[in-house]
């Protein structure tokens, strides 16, 4: 705690957030080479992102570390660009695979497809984990909007097609905005 905060426990004047928050991942990059040279390892910058982390923090987190040593997409339209084509090769693999699908694969490419998502909330400033809960809250609020309106109308989504549904839901998305 007095390494890592030498401006309130010790005789450094930091001046700005910034330069405090560049103190301190210096200081954090100093632990991690030691802790690699005691373990006969080279260090990365990667060390020490938790991995219990909830998935879309630490990607979040990873993305964030790489960035500072250079890895990073000069803007978000590029890695829009990069989603395009991890949406490509899970495409590519439902067709490869078609039946049965080789689960492992497609699950590998959905994680890349989730991890470029969260590097276009990251470019974009957004956090990913607040994006995706008002996601989820804008879908139940047209899901139970759509389920009332198809109660309303003395039926269930059960009973329906699914051209039914989605009409059901363009109609819920008007009503929920």
């Amino acid at each position: 705690m007095i390494r890592r905060h030498p401006h309130v426990f010790g005789g450094e004047a930091i001046e700005t957030a910034d330069a405090q928050t560049l103190a301190w991942e210096d200081q954090k990059a100093q632990e991690r080479e030691a802790r690699a040279a005691a373990d006969g390892r080279r260090p990365s910058v990667l060390d020490d992102v938790a991995i219990g982390l909830p998935a879309l923090t630490r990607a979040l987190k990873l993305q964030k570390r790489a960035a500072r040593v250079g890895f990073d997409w000069a803007d978000a339209e590029l890695v829009i660009d990069k989603l395009r084509e991890e949406i490509l090769e899970l495409e590519d693999e439902l067709k490869v695979n078609s039946k049965p699908v080789n689960q492992d694969r497609v699950r590998d490419e959905v994680g890349d497809l989730l991890f470029t998502c969260v590097n276009i909330a990251r470019q974009l400033g957004i956090d990913p984990e607040g994006a995706l809960k008002d996601g989820n809250a804008k879908f139940e609020r047209r899901f139970r909007q759509l389920e009332d309106d198809i109660s309303a109308a003395g039926s269930s989504p059960e009973a329906l097609t699914l051209d039914q549904l989605e009409e059901a839901w363009q109609t819920a998305k008007r009503q929920t905005g």
